[in-house]
């Protein structure tokens, strides 16, 4: 028994918590780096039209990184209990822990911290996942589970979530997430088309797009909520059951969801109401739009310093 440091010979090493979700770090930090960026060059605008940058550039971020983001995060539908309950398999130990579920769009993540964090001579903090992605098979990590000798409180909640359960949760909830995150990937495409478009001189196809990088938020909000109408096996561990909602991730989509809806309608409002007060908050002029639109020469080629200069027939031929 010394060979293992005390630890059985079936568990190869002693278990570690996992770290922060790498993918969603990288997420994080790309469009903070993109935030700072537009920090950087912010004082090179002048007068007040840095105020309505400011305010639309880092809006815009944060509704595209809440898009990418939650495609990473597994608190869609999240619960915890404090209970007292069965450490390992063939010992009668029991530890008082922290059991948490938290399912995502690619997988569901089980954590199990005790309280204290030392009891049996052991560290108790787990935080073991679970995926259905593509080209990932969840029976084999969850055997995989099985000869690493993960805890019973692990291996319960990870088993109700197998192909072969009579819960019969797997196919409802892989479904759902693989549908919730194919129309998320849509929204932030109308998002990245949405940013393009309210930089030119027509901002009501911008609007329409952020409408419906709106209305996509929602349907995978829909997508995934319709795994409600599956009901929820019993998840009962010791003493204590755990009832699962839904989490962080699963409201901060709607909000972004309702977020979009009410730029876009507001964009498109303004065009019709106030066209004027819109080219102001994006920052761009009447005169400009006109020469756009009609195909015109640049301001500068009909400001009378430029003809005074001897530049008329070069306006001239531009217009031509």
């Amino acid at each position: 028994m010394t060979l293992w440091n005390g630890v059985l010979p079936f568990y190869p090493q002693p278990r570690h918590a996992a770290g922060f979700s790498v993918p969603l770090l990288i997420v994080i930090l790309v469009f903070l780096a993109l935030a700072a960026s537009f920090l950087l060059i912010l004082p090179g605008i002048r007068g007040h039209s840095r105020w309505f940058w400011l305010v639309r550039v880092l809006l815009s971020l944060f509704i595209g990184a809440e898009i990418v983001a939650v495609h990473f995060s597994s608190e869609w539908f999240v619960g915890r209990v404090n209970t007292s309950t069965s450490y390992k398999a063939f010992s009668a130990a029991r530890v008082t822990a922290n059991v948490g579920l938290l399912v995502g769009l690619q997988g569901i993540n089980i954590t199990l911290t005790g309280t204290p964090v030392q009891q049996l001579n052991e560290t108790i903090d787990y935080n073991e996942q679970f995926t259905w992605r593509l080209h990932e098979d969840y029976d084999a990590e969850y055997a995989d589970a099985l000869e690493k000798g993960l805890p019973d409180p692990v291996l319960y909640l990870a088993e109700k979530f197998t192909p072969s359960s009579p819960c019969g949760l797997y196919h409802q909830y892989h479904l759902a997430g693989h549908y919730a995150s194919a129309t998320l990937w849509v929204a932030f495409c109308f998002w990245i088309l949405s940013n393009v478009l309210l930089s030119t001189p027509a901002p009501l196809y911008g609007g329409l797009a952020l409408l419906t990088t709106g209305a996509f938020a929602l349907f995978a909000l829909f997508a995934f909520a319709s795994i409600s109408s599956v009901p929820l096996c019993p998840l009962h561990l010791g003493s204590s059951a755990l009832t699962p909602h839904y989490g962080a991730a699963f409201w901060v989509t709607l909000a972004t969801g309702i977020l979009c809806l009410l730029l876009g309608a507001a964009v498109v409002c303004l065009h019709y109401a106030r066209p004027s007060a819109l080219r102001t908050l994006l920052d761009q002029s009447a005169e400009d739009s006109r020469n756009q639109a009609k195909g015109g020469a640049p301001l500068i080629l009909n400001n009378p310093l430029y003809k005074q200069a001897g530049c008329s027939d070069l306006s001239t031929t531009t217009n031509l």
